[in-house]
């Protein structure tokens, strides 16, 4: 028997059920999408959220159990499928999102370019125009254009063919082709990948002006909690709906998990302790860019709702085996470029004990030269850089092939990172820390997943007990819960970093400066990122720098 919908649901999973040969990703799944909400599903890496999303799509078919859409509702998909629409001009790329408007622009002009044009073919295409009048066609075209600007592709770009693009200019119009059209349900999957920050703000206040139903899958922290009215949680097998962002469900899940381990605490008082902390994130909401209505949402929560996380966080911990003099790294007149370009000149710094420098730019390629440099990977056109003699660097880079060629397994190739203690105790000590435990020690390093490398190079972080961090992109491929660990430890190591992070989150919790590099010059601020990016006074140098 078919679900019957009330006035608000827009897509439910009943009794959906998924599993690949033994392992079961979905097992008897009930839950309710509703309109002008919009869900952020997270889960641990593997647990199945792009699947879900699929599922939901239509793109793949459950074992059991089935999707249900509100008659007569639209649904849009943001598609990852860089090559499907190559032969196509980016304009109407953006248009073939509304499929149904879309085919009746096709037909209509199949008709009127027709040399032996019937009354059959009149009173077909006087239907056609009135279709297309009801669904704002009219307006179709500007409508698509102001979707691509807002998403930082020029009026330049509009009549190219997609194979003219970059990768990033292409997710960015695939991101429109969803959005065009104002679907009833609009299903994304990691929508602000190869996004820049301004771009990632305007979406966040596209889809907080969004009426309908909105599906996320996102490892963006900020975007998640500016944008998301609830949380649907994947974990065993399962998913659990929970309102507010993901801050809330974070926090209130710790706060949980944390209550359930103090036994002697009494029934009441763990309900007046939940009751502050949902106050607490209330006033806080208040200040935020959500809206009045999704606000409301958390005055309403029931206390039971709330569940303590089964999730298992890293235990990520940087500890210096040596702390650092007064003397950290001075920088003079550093120049570098890249086939006679010039990616960052004249550069002037000098490095504080305990700075945590975001190193930020238009150019990534120019801040991984300098993090190279630094750490003697590359060679530097001019100028020169010191660091103190009681400095001890560890370097997470954002390519780290090189380092899994062998087909060592984890403990040996930990093993050979340790100066000083070999024995496999220690060593497994570290990889456990990143939740390589048990028989997952003797995988082959060569055949680890993106995920899991980053997860190794961090356990060589820890292993090292540097003083000085250099971090080009850390938290790419790592999920949220690795995410959250990296964060927090960064956040309260005592040393010095310098890091680069597309994640801005991460960014604004650790950074007390921020360094910006280019081809015409640097700015360096002793401020957090978002002070940066706001700052009237950077905005100036910033315009003058890139003129």
């Amino acid at each position: 028997m078919r679900l019957v919908f009330s006035e608000r649901i827009m897509i439910a999973a009943n009794n959906v059920s998924l599993q690949y040969g033994k392992r079961v990703l979905f097992d008897q799944v009930n839950i309710k999408f509703t309109e002008g909400n919009c869900y952020g599903v997270i889960g641990a890496n593997g647990a199945g959220k792009s699947t879900f999303l699929k599922i939901l799509s239509g793109d793949v078919p459950p074992n059991s159990g089935h999707v249900t859409i509100s008659p007569g509702k639209r649904m849009a998909v943001l598609r990852q499928n860089h090559f499907e629409f190559d032969e196509v001009t980016v304009l109407h790329t953006v248009m073939m999102g509304y499929g149904k408007l879309w085919d009746i622009m096709q037909e209509k002009n199949a008709i009127y370019e027709k040399p032996d044009f019937s009354e059959a073919d009149g009173i077909r295409a006087s239907e056609l125009e009135a279709e297309f009048a009801e669904m704002d066609g009219w307006n179709a075209e500007s409508d698509a254009a102001a979707l691509l600007s807002g998403l930082g592709i020029t009026e330049d770009h509009h009549y190219l063919l997609m194979k003219e693009l970059s990768g990033n200019q292409k997710v960015r119009v695939l991101l429109a082709q969803a959005i065009f059209g104002n679907p009833d349900i609009l299903i994304l999957d990691e929508p602000t990948n190869d996004l820049d920050i301004q771009t990632v703000t305007w979406l966040e206040d596209f889809l907080l002006d969004f009426k309908n139903t909105v599906i996320v899958v996102s490892h963006d922290r900020h975007f998640l909690d500016t944008v998301c009215t609830h949380v649907a949680d994947i974990d065993f097998k399962a998913i659990r709906l929970y309102t507010g962002n993901y801050s809330f469900w974070y926090g209130s899940s710790q706060l949980a998990l944390t209550q359930r381990s103090a036994a002697n605490k009494k029934a009441e008082e763990k309900k007046k302790e939940l009751q502050e902390f949902i106050a607490r994130f209330s006033a806080n909401a208040s200040k935020s860019k959500q809206a009045t209505s999704r606000r409301k949402l958390l005055e309403k929560i029931n206390i039971e709702d709330i569940q303590p996380s089964t999730r298992r966080y890293p235990a990520i911990i940087f500890q210096q085996k040596r702390p650092a003099g007064d003397q950290i790294l001075q920088i003079e007149g550093l120049n570098a470029s890249l086939g006679g370009k010039a990616l960052f000149r004249d550069l002037d710094v000098f490095v504080n004990k305990g700075d945590k420098i975001a190193v930020v730019g238009k150019d990534s390629l120019a801040i991984t030269t300098l993090f190279r440099i630094l750490v003697g990977e590359l060679q530097q056109d001019s100028g020169e850089f010191k660091f103190g003699q009681t400095i001890t660097t560890a370097w997470l880079p954002n390519d780290n092939e090189k380092y899994f060629q062998s087909d060592d397994d984890l403990i040996d190739w930990l093993r050979q990172f340790s100066d000083e203690e070999k024995d496999e105790v220690y060593i497994r000590g570290f990889l456990g820390k990143m939740l390589f435990s048990g028989e997952e020690v003797f995988k082959k390093c060569n055949v680890l997943s993106g995920g899991e490398k980053v997860r190794c190079m961090i356990s060589r972080m820890m292993l090292a007990g540097a003083n000085f961090l250099l971090l080009d992109e850390p938290t790419n491929h790592l999920d949220l819960e690795s995410i959250q660990a990296f964060n927090n430890a960064i956040r309260d190591f005592p040393g010095t970093v310098m890091f680069t992070s597309h994640d801005h989150t991460f960014t604004q919790t650790i950074a007390n400066r921020v360094l910006e590099i280019s081809s015409n010059g640097f700015i360096d601020k002793l401020m957090t990122y978002d002070e940066y990016v706001t700052s009237d006074k950077v905005v100036a140098q910033k315009e003058e720098m890139y003129g």
